[in-house]
């Protein structure tokens, strides 16, 4: 539970779109992308506890396959988040990352399968069904409330961003730090 929690609350890609997203659209318009990171990231780990890690392990290219559409999705929500106004524009630039789009996120976040991997690895050494199982419970019910805090910490953000120069600086920070997120990635390999 304690790397369960260690590993959701620290900053990462998740935790920056959840900040921005607190900020720009409050915390209730937030919660479908809170859960979609919650519930797909214990997805996730079934599924790669399950077998796929041993695919990349087999298979190197597909794991750079999917690095490299995890650098290309980032750079896109990068540029989104950069281009956001506030959520009272009305355009259609102006809507929260759905529950789908936050689940399916978590196969192209360098953290979350960093993440994901290392659990694995150290607290299923045999890979059984039960243990993964396991450890990806828990980590659905650590991750929300660590994700829940990031959310907050935008909203209450969000009383300093009034302006809409402050709010755009914010926005493009944002994205700026999601776009070093993406180092990581770049220096990982496919092995657990």
């Amino acid at each position: 539970m304690l790397f369960a929690f260690v590993s959701s609350v620290t900053p990462g890609p998740n935790n920056l779109m959840l900040m921005a997203s607190g900020a720009n659209f409050g915390f209730r318009r937030t919660i479908p992308h809170m859960m979609g990171i919650s519930i797909g990231f214990a997805a996730m780990t079934v599924v790669l506890g399950a077998g796929l890690a041993r695919v990349f392990d087999a298979l190197p290219p597909v794991y750079t396959v999917l690095k490299a559409l995890a650098v290309a999705y980032m750079l896109w929500l990068a540029w989104k988040i950069a281009r956001s106004g506030p959520a009272q524009g009305g355009g259609a630039q102006a809507r929260p990352m759905t529950f789908l789009q936050a689940a399916a996120f978590q196969w192209v976040n360098p953290k979350a399968v960093a993440m994901a991997m290392t659990a694995i690895t150290a607290y299923t050494p045999d890979r059984g069904l039960a243990a993964v199982a396991l450890v990806a419970t828990i980590f659905a019910v650590v991750n929300l409330p660590s994700v829940g805090v990031w959310t907050v910490l935008g909203q209450q953000m969000a009383r300093f961003l009034t302006s809409p120069r402050r709010l755009m600086a914010f926005n493009v920070t944002m994205a700026l730090l999601l776009v070093t997120a993406i180092w990581p990635v770049m220096q990982a390999g496919p092995g657990l």
